[in-house]
């Protein structure tokens, strides 16, 4: 049984090995000018202007979960689409509600404020 795993190994030699060929290949061969540009930290194009370690306000990460949240619920809507006609009423019974809470919580979130951004 161990012979069907063959393939699988040689595969995953072969890969690693040219990864460390190719690593190695870079590091002998590649370009070595240390500048003090290349040392200094990439801050979005231009110079960092506060530091490093300032606290984001909170409501950035809520406005990103409240993001992921929302955006996830999609994956949901897509295959209810394409299996809508299988399912009849009572499946476009059962989305509705599904959207409905979706519209709900959208609107307590809203009304609380968490979409505000100062």
């Amino acid at each position: 049984m161990l012979v069907e795993y063959f393939p699988v190994l040689l595969f995953l030699i072969v890969v690693t090995g040219i990864g460390i060929v190719l690593l190695i290949l870079g590091n002998l061969f590649g370009p070595k000018k240390i500048t003090a540009e290349k040392l200094a930290p990439y801050e979005c194009g231009f110079e960092a202007f506060e530091d490093s370690r300032t606290k984001f306000d909170v409501r950035y990460y809520l406005i990103a979960i409240i993001f992921i949240i929302f955006d996830l619920e999609i994956a949901f809507v897509v295959p209810w689409a394409v299996v809508f006609d299988k399912l009849g009423a009572f499946g476009l019974a059962e989305m509705g509600m599904f959207v409905g809470l979706l519209v709900l919580g959208f609107v307590y979130v809203w009304k609380k404020g968490a979409l505000e951004w100062e």
